[in-house]
């Protein structure tokens, strides 16, 4: 059987924690920024966890990490 290919899109947006839990940035902070307050930005920085209702799908599109 030949081997699974990465989803290289999905590989550049996620990272595997030492947990093995998938980190991810949060959306929302590359455009229209003057109407959104320094907090929300500020708190747009910071990584997030995928959820767990689509770690079962992130699986299949990242098989080797």
């Amino acid at each position: 059987m030949p081997k699974m290919k990465t989803k290289r899109a999905a590989a550049k947006r996620f990272k595997k924690t030492a947990t093995g839990k998938l980190k991810r940035s949060k959306a929302y902070k590359s455009h229209i920024l003057t109407k959104k307050s320094t907090k929300r930005k500020r708190n747009l920085r910071k990584a997030a966890m995928t959820d767990e209702t689509n770690v079962k799908n992130m699986k299949k599109v990242l098989p080797y990490i």
